[in-house]
């Protein structure tokens, strides 16, 4: 499994038989955030922990910030201690399909310096498969926790953004009604950050909810970015979570060197002198 960031159900199975992984269930539900550890203590892949969204994969809200601040590197160090990950296991994780919240926690192993892998299609892959279910709390003895260091570099901040809009290629991943401002569920004001782009992470998976072919979207990226440069395109979303779904697609279609906005477009709305479009 060394060096894939996308593994089918049977790969994991292989994994979990050979003691190389330790499988996280990010499951979440943004309306009720209770609703994945439940799910999770229903029924979960054997021996998989647990990473919350907002407890765990996020930082407390501030007035500045948006929906779901990265958290601390300490505490997101402390938060793999407790799980029990250590160097020699590749963390794989998943959620109930899609991979939009289980890429939140790929992209902070990889924004700290760590392999991780997304289990392609989710739990309901695994299940098509044939695997097993455990239901209640997993074992999990801690271990040390470990040292880390984030890298900046793979991120933009809002003033950094909102210095160079015309230079940056801002990837939206939220659905076309909220880019477009004609629905607005979750935040206080509609639109998209003014000269952003639109492709909602979906756009990445088949109908049975796995990643495309890579070269397919390769094509498709290419295209949308017309020659832009790999370094200037920002991926940004509602709160910063499945703006991480387009990112990992494009490193599955061998563009790597792309940056994540972590406060997205819930933070860019915190001041209202900032610029907001409507429509396409």
């Amino acid at each position: 499994m060394t060096g894939r960031i996308l593994l089918s159900a049977e790969q994991l199975e292989a994994g979990i038989q050979n003691g190389g992984c330790l499988v996280v269930d990010c499951r979440f539900e943004l309306e009720n955030p209770d609703e994945g550890r439940r799910a999770w203590l229903k029924g979960h892949i054997p021996g998989a922990r647990y990473a919350h969204l907002d407890d765990d994969l996020s930082s407390p809200i501030e007035p500045h910030t948006g929906r779901h601040p990265l958290p601390s590197t300490a505490n997101f160090a402390r938060f793999l201690g407790r799980i029990g990950w250590t160097e020699d296991r590749l963390l794989i994780a998943y959620d109930d399909g899609p991979g939009a919240f289980a890429l939140r926690l790929w992209w902070l192993m990889r924004y700290h310096a760590k392999p991780a892998a997304l289990l392609d299609g989710g739990l309901d892959a695994w299940k098509a498969a044939g695997g097993a279910l455990e239901a209640g709390e997993t074992a999990s003895p801690s271990t040390a926790v470990p040292d880390l260091r984030e890298d900046p570099a793979m991120t933009v901040d809002t003033a950094e953004l909102a210095e160079n809009l015309e230079s940056l290629t801002i990837l939206d991943a939220r659905g076309s009604e909220r880019f477009t401002g004609a629905v607005e569920p979750l935040d206080t004001r509609a639109g998209h950050i003014p000269g952003a782009l639109n492709r909602p992470f979906g756009s990445n998976l088949e109908l049975n909810g796995r990643f495309r072919d890579a070269e397919e979207l390769r094509e498709e990226f290419d295209d949308l970015f017309e020659g832009k440069a790999l370094g200037s395109v920002v991926h940004s979303c509602g709160s910063g979570v499945s703006a991480c779904h387009n990112l990992f697609a494009m490193e599955l279609a061998g563009l790597a060197g792309t940056r994540l906005y972590p406060g997205s477009w819930s933070e860019w709305i915190r001041n209202p002198e900032r610029p907001i479009a409507t429509g396409p």
